[in-house]
């Protein structure tokens, strides 16, 4: 079983189906770390679309936002617009399927979901420190992460060290390819689909193959232009257009 593993589309439909389509034929199933809605210009298509792909899922403070599950209080101003403006484009079908989406974590054999950690569906884990809660606390030896829009992760090794993924971890003649050892727990982001935040535009996406104990990141150009055209027209601010052309 090979999954796909999609995380923060944000009502990003030209993100989302650059990354079906690049990952075609690649995957037997979909894992979702949350966040469909918020930010983007097409919430509606982008539920629709995830719901025919019947994908294992955890809700995102997003996707809370729209239906009243979150205090918006706590959203800045932009993204509180944004929840706003989200909430009016749903159809009562589509805040359904938000409104069942489970809070995680999301226990499977071979991994776990979830949106923020293991500890808190809200928290963002951005250093090792703020990781190691959620990787002593871990039921699986890998668990899959979103919400700060950042792909990569963090790995407990063997010795109980906390490191972020990267090199050595990922190995040199193929950087997107993480192999898993045996001894070692794995927090996993595969990035943003439809708002990256490290700096790359392009949408991030991951592969997990049990079977050969790894992870592969993985990104893809998409037509960056038309979703911002679209924010545009539906009167969405400007800094959550542009962000998208510089990934941050």
């Amino acid at each position: 079983m090979r999954y796909l593993l999609l995380s923060d589309i944000h009502s990003n439909l030209e993100a989302l189906e650059a990354v079906l389509e690049e990952a075609s034929g690649e995957y037997d199933s979909i894992l979702c770390c949350g966040d469909l809605v918020g930010y983007g210009p097409d919430p509606g298509a982008v539920v629709d679309r995830i719901r025919d792909l019947k994908p294992r899922i955890v809700r995102g403070n997003h996707d809370k936002a729209v239906l009243n599950l979150s205090e918006l209080a706590y959203f800045n101003p932009l993204a509180r617009a944004a929840a706003f403006w989200t909430r009016e484009q749903l159809s009562s079908e589509q805040k359904e399927y938000l409104r069942i989406l489970p809070q995680g974590p999301l226990i499977l054999p071979e991994a776990t979901v979830v949106h923020g950690s293991l500890l808190d569906e809200d928290e963002y884990l951005f250093a090792p420190l703020e990781a190691g809660a959620s990787l002593q606390l871990a039921w699986n030896a890998v668990t899959f992460m979103g919400h700060t829009h950042v792909q990569g992760g963090f790995i407990r090794t063997g010795d109980g060290e906390i490191l972020p993924i990267r090199h050595p971890f990922l190995q040199a003649d193929k950087p997107g390819l993480l192999s898993l050892l045996p001894d070692s727990r794995y927090l996993i982001n595969p990035g943003s689909v439809g708002q990256p935040r490290d700096r790359d535009p392009r949408a991030a996406f991951a592969i997990f193959e049990p079977l050969e104990n790894c992870v592969k990141y993985l990104r893809v150009e998409y037509p960056v232009k038309t979703t911002q055209e679209k924010m545009r027209k539906a009167g969405l601010p400007d800094y959550l257009i542009e962000r998208l052309s510089v990934g941050k």
